[in-house]
């Protein structure tokens, strides 16, 4: 297609294309560079090849995320040949730490962009369009994305950030180098947002953070010196920043994810709240209590484990024992009755050890995850376990130890999947199955995947009762029984050719 007929069908405006690697903040910060192109007057691109600007925003966890981009930018280079108009930016954390070294590998990249630059998303495009290649990287910034206009692909469910960075010290982990310190939202804010995202039709939402459990705590820690008795103005500062929960009580430094959670999960038309990701050190039993006592909250906790031996949690700086972990996850249990379970496992960290390995299989079995992310660990520079090179372990005993870990896994998958034949199940309408068009597929509260037929086609954000037919190790089927609650957002209109 020529830039005329490309042109012609998007009524002479330009075009964008936003690639994704990583976690959900990435997805989170690709709504918000997509939001701020359409407010430039883009369009979407149906494909990448299609596009005039092209932003692959990076993730830089693990090494396969470094090949994945150097890959895909060597294919565009072939597109930038043959269409020297076409713009490439690379954004996010990939970018924040190794900018230099983009620049080197693809000195074709128009714009390089930070995880603290994604406001200036559109401006940097213009700029590099009349001034040549451009890169901007800050250290740090104290704004949020979820401020920026966004696009969002799923219309009834939305992301939304709570805090940015990390505190934490974990051995293995990029992310404060990339992210930057621990800031929080404030809590009047969070709820303004919810509840104009409820106000749009979305009924779903997912709490986003580097470690949920630990929100607020840097606010009280600002704000605790204000026990007497300030004026109506500086209450109700503290207030907007930490919440009436917390401004009426003692005003004690202290985490306020539950306070968040409950405060949520009582905005009205927001049917389904979610989290991602908890430290286990810091899951509270006023969070437990939350999730329990709100019925909004999902029964689903996503509970990252990362090895199940003492000897190399420590070594990683997690900040709890195997033991502490499963005591956390089964007070969560006991008292989030029908929980599902997910977590995130490394396998080969550094010194891992077979009897470490062999503490980690009894572990999983004994939390019965229902799903799990597993890696083979993958040194990134600039972390401590990096620098461990003497203790590595080798590739293919790293490679086995993962099967035989994913076996335990797909096992307690597949059992807690079986569990739920017979049961009818409240889901909420994903769209059609990208296997069969003619099937729907939603999720349950507990996160699971469910395939269904539809004598006639249901809109996305939908909800519905299922009943299970059966399982598989990775998702459900089942029969539909009725819809319970038609979806509530606007679609959303393409901008026609002319």
């Amino acid at each position: 297609m020529t830039a005329g007929e490309r042109a012609g069908e998007n009524g002479g405006l330009r075009s964008y294309f936003v690639r994704t690697y990583g976690c959900q903040m990435n997805e989170h910060d690709s709504e918000r560079i997509a939001g701020l192109l359409e407010a430039d007057n883009l369009v979407a691109a149906p494909t990448m090849a299609d596009a005039d600007v092209i932003v692959l925003n990076t993730c830089c966890i693990r090494e396969n995320a470094d090949n994945k981009l150097y890959g895909q930018l060597g294919h565009l280079k072939r597109l930038k040949e043959e269409r020297p108009e076409v713009q490439i930016a690379v954004a996010g954390c990939l970018a924040q730490k190794d900018q230099e070294r983009v620049r080197q590998r693809a000195p074709h990249v128009d714009v390089v962009f930070g995880t603290h630059n994604v406001a200036r998303a559109a401006d940097l495009m213009n700029e590099a369009r009349v001034s040549g290649p451009v890169t901007e990287i800050l250290a740090e910034s104290d704004e949020f994305p979820s401020a920026l206009p966004v696009r969002r692909d799923a219309q009834h469910a939305a992301w939304v950030t709570i805090q940015i960075g990390c505190d934490n010290t974990c051995a293995f982990c990029i992310v404060p180098s990339v992210r930057g310190r621990e800031i929080s939202r404030p809590f009047g804010e969070l709820i303004d947002e919810v509840q104009r995202l409820a106000a749009d039709g979305v009924s779903e939402v997912t709490l986003l953070g580097q470690n949920v459990n630990s929100y607020g705590r840097d606010v009280t820690l600002a704000l605790r010196g204000t026990n007497g008795s300030p004026g109506a103005d500086a209450a109700a500062e503290a207030a907007w920043r930490a919440g009436e929960v917390w401004t009426s009580g003692r005003r004690t430094a202290r985490p306020l994810f539950g306070d968040l959670l409950r405060a949520v999960g009582a905005v009205d038309g927001i049917e389904r709240v979610r989290f991602t990701s908890p430290h286990p050190k810091d899951l509270r039993a006023d969070v437990i209590a939350a999730m329990a006592e709100t019925p909004a909250v999902c029964e689903h906790l996503h509970l990252p484990l990362q090895s199940g031996s003492d000897e190399v949690l420590a070594a990683m700086h997690r900040g709890y024992t195997a033991r502490r972990y499963l005591e956390r996850l089964e007070a969560a249990r006991a008292a989030v009755d029908d929980l599902a379970v997910s977590t995130d496992i490394i396998v080969g960290f550094p010194g891992e050890s077979e009897r470490d390995f062999a503490d980690t299989l009894e572990l999983a079995a004994a939390a019965r995850f229902d799903s799990a992310f597993t890696f083979v660990f993958s040194p990134r520079p600039g972390t401590e376990a990096a620098e461990l090179v003497d203790r590595f372990v080798a590739p293919d005993v790293a490679a086995g130890r993962m099967e035989r870990l994913r076996t335990v896994i797909e096992r307690s998958a597949r059992l807690g999947n079986e569990s739920r034949v017979g049961r009818v199940e409240e889901v909420l309408v994903e769209g059609p199955s990208k296997r069969d068009p003619r099937t729907l597929t939603g999720r349950t509260r507990q996160n699971r995947l469910v395939h269904f037929a539809a004598a006639e086609p249901l809109r996305t954000g939908s909800y519905a009762r299922v009943q299970v037919t059966d399982s598989a190790t990775f998702h459900l089927s089942g029969e539909l029984l009725e819809v319970t609650a038609p979806a509530r957002h606007r679609t959303r209109i393409p901008i026609a050719a002319r």
